[in-house]
């Protein structure tokens, strides 16, 4: 098994799933249709193109929280909005959550090693701009890692090995781990963008040792 392990670090990041008009929500880890948009615009792959989607879907994901971030809250007012049944209303309130500093180890598991490869190769030169659940939230670190993909390492193993991404807070790091057997299901695999459709999916959450920081030559 093969795993490509990317960054995702920034200010602000918000990965909403059951978002309703005026309160967006933020899951407190990135979510998988959210990190498959950031490889969707990355590759070049359209919103209405299932077709190009389908292979990512097979993608194993995992997520190591090497900073949590805080939550926040964004109180916005909007005017002259544009509603469904054509109408317009004068004003629209809304909160906005999101997650503040926070800093993220994501893995993806494919036995599809020239996926990978492909995915790796378009990070370094994505199609279409890069953010982070909101087109406000753009990366504050390249989401690329030159040295993500692992080639011959399991999910597993890449995540909890993996060199911290910032100086640990805790001893101990929150790992969600896409896992059939998982007790705790997210509404997020990815069916169509184009349609948003959305199936269920099974993951576990556990705690592991922070790993340790690579020490520089003296």
């Amino acid at each position: 098994m093969n795993t490509l392990l990317i960054r995702l670090s920034a200010p602000m990041q918000s990965w909403g799933t059951q978002s309703r008009f005026t309160v967006r929500d933020t899951g407190l880890e990135p979510s998988k249709s959210g990190v498959l948009g950031v490889l969707c615009a990355a590759l070049g792959i359209d919103r209405e193109d299932d077709a190009g989607l389908q292979p990512l879907t097979l993608l194993r994901m995992g997520v190591r929280a090497d900073r949590e971030g805080v939550l926040r809250v964004d109180y916005h007012t909007a005017k002259d909005v544009r509603m469904a049944n054509g109408k317009t209303k004068d004003t629209e309130l809304s909160n906005r959550y999101y997650l503040a500093n926070a800093v993220f180890l994501v893995g993806l598991e494919s036995e599809d090693f020239p996926l990978l490869e492909r995915i790796h190769a378009a990070l370094q030169n994505p199609v279409w701009a890069l953010f982070l659940g909101r087109k406000s939230f753009v990366p504050g670190e390249p989401i690329r890692l030159e040295d993500g993909l692992r080639q011959g390492e399991t999910l597993e193993v890449a995540l909890k090995t993996y060199p911290p991404l910032c100086p640990p807070e805790k001893d101990t790091l929150r790992l969600v781990l896409e896992d059939g057997s998982g007790a705790i299901v997210r509404t997020d695999q990815p069916l169509s963008f184009s349609q948003r459709r959305f199936a269920p999916r099974r993951v576990s959450v556990t705690f592991i040792p922070a790993p340790q920081p690579v020490q520089e030559a003296v």
